[in-house]
């Protein structure tokens, strides 16, 4: 991989800085313990009115090892025992939320996360599948996916998968290369990687996602280069290629990784520049920020729809539905209300042994919160915004309400990051490198004092 241009690194010295990811907008240190019951009685209620079909996330927080560069909500242990615990609170969370929707609502989108969810063995898989179809009716068509870790996946896993109708499967794979895994404590043959991806597709689960990470320590652009030559020869659908986010302060597993050993400033991005100009050749859309999909892929099509999203898990599709959050530390996203589950387990099992939904933070979305999230959801998703549609949207003229931020549009234009026009603004290629800063201009958040920053750096 050659060097990058210079004044592509002028760039990145001006623009990394610390910056949310905007997977929602407001993010998620906006949110409250300071709330009221009532709050959410009235969103369960609205929610309850409604016959429109819903997306389901639930949290297994579970992990057989410590992967030093994960930012997840894991919990570390070997005893499977706490599975069956862990669902019998499940069920009680089911129970309660199930109340709070339409009797004739269908769960449209099911999300698995972690965690691992294959930390559940294939017994407890099953049992989680019944308990859902118990409490809530899926769609003739859901997308029912689920995050694996290849090194703890059993073809008997796999079975149990699609039994309860699982249909798509996001491999966590970070980087093939045997010093990488070592410096992040996460040993993976590649061999297992493509064992469980051809198991997957022998029992009919066709719909498989490969996560990868940029900026990990022993990682170099020609190690790179062999990561994504080998996974791109398991012809995965989609493909999640994730800046590493260095925040030990938050997260302090990252402590354990050796900080001399992580690629510079531009050997990491020069990595994702080098997915974005090589994955395209190999049949892959350039989503957005961090994802790449097969042109026949959903997420292909709801962008070129405008139907794709940005949620907790990343980009995805059916922007339309609302998202039932369940499991330790979880987090709902409602129209006009966001829900964070308890993220100490004890006390996420204490407030379902009182009978009440375990609910640690909220936010309510002003009016304003909702103007400019539908704007940076654009961003993000479109990579353009033009003025009088989203005038007509928001019910707003945009170049006044937005007056301050067009202005400041005109240095990113001078860096050559997006072209400003009489209705709006065309992010370029250079531009998607810096998504977030792009956003950034329009986050109302980042302009008070008492704001935090407890961010990751934007490249």
């Amino acid at each position: 991989m050659s060097l990058l241009k210079e004044e592509l690194l002028d760039l990145v010295q001006k623009y990394n800085v610390p910056g949310p990811r905007y997977t929602s907008y407001p993010t998620a240190v906006q949110f409250s313990e300071a709330f009221e019951i009532a709050e959410l009685e009235e969103n369960f209620c609205r929610r309850k009115e409604s016959e429109n079909p819903l997306s389901l996330y639930i949290h297994i927080p579970f992990c057989f090892s410590l992967c030093w560069y994960c930012g997840c909500t894991k919990i570390i242990t070997r005893d499977q025992n706490r599975g069956d615990v862990y669902l019998d609170y499940l069920e009680k969370e089911m129970a309660l939320v199930s109340k709070t929707t339409h009797p004739l609502s269908t769960l449209k989108q099911i999300h698995f996360g972690g965690g691992t969810p294959t930390f559940l063995d294939p017994k407890q898989i099953r049992r989680l599948g019944k308990l859902i179809k118990r409490y809530f009716t899926l769609h003739k068509s859901a997308e029912f996916s689920v995050e694996i870790d290849p090194r703890r996946c059993s073809e008997e896993h796999i079975i149990a998968l699609k039994q309860i109708g699982c249909n798509r499967a996001s491999l966590g794979v970070q980087d093939t290369n045997e010093e990488v895994q070592k410096a992040i404590h996460r040993i993976q043959p590649f061999g297992e990687t493509q064992k469980v991806t051809e198991q997957l597709r022998t029992h009919g689960i066709n719909n498989i996602n490969f996560d990868l990470i940029y900026g990990l320590p022993k990682q170099t652009p020609s190690s790179f280069e062999k990561t994504i030559s080998d996974v791109v020869s398991l012809l995965p659908d989609r493909f999640a290629v994730y800046s590493y986010a260095h925040i030990p302060s938050i997260m302090p597993a990252q402590k354990l990784l050796n900080e001399a050993d992580f690629p510079s400033t531009e050997e990491k991005l020069g990595m994702l520049v080098y997915a974005i100009e090589t994955l395209p050749g190999f049949g892959y859309n350039y989503i957005g920020m961090d994802h790449f999909a097969k042109k026949t892929d959903e997420l292909s099509t709801a962008l070129t729809k405008g139907t794709l999203q940005r949620n907790f898990q990343g980009y995805s599709t059916h922007s339309e539905l609302e998202m039932i959050a369940l499991g330790m530390s979880s987090i709902s996203q409602g129209p006009s209300l966001y829900c964070q589950n308890e993220k100490d387990l004890n006390q996420y099992y204490a407030k379902l042994d009182e009978g009440k939904l375990p609910v640690k933070k909220i936010l309510r979305l002003t009016d304003e919160d909702i103007i400019r999230k539908t704007v940076i959801m654009h961003i993000m998703c479109r990579g353009e915004i033009i003025y009088n549609k989203l005038s007509e949207e928001l019910g707003i003229t945009f170049t006044e309400h937005f007056s301050g931020e067009i202005e400041n549009l005109k240095q990113l234009e001078a860096d050559g990051l997006l072209l400003l026009t009489p209705n709006g603004f065309k992010i370029t290629s250079t531009g998607r490198l810096f998504l977030r800063n792009i956003a950034m201009i329009f986050d109302e958040y980042l302009t008070q004092s008492r704001h935090k920053t407890a961010y990751s750096k934007t490249v």
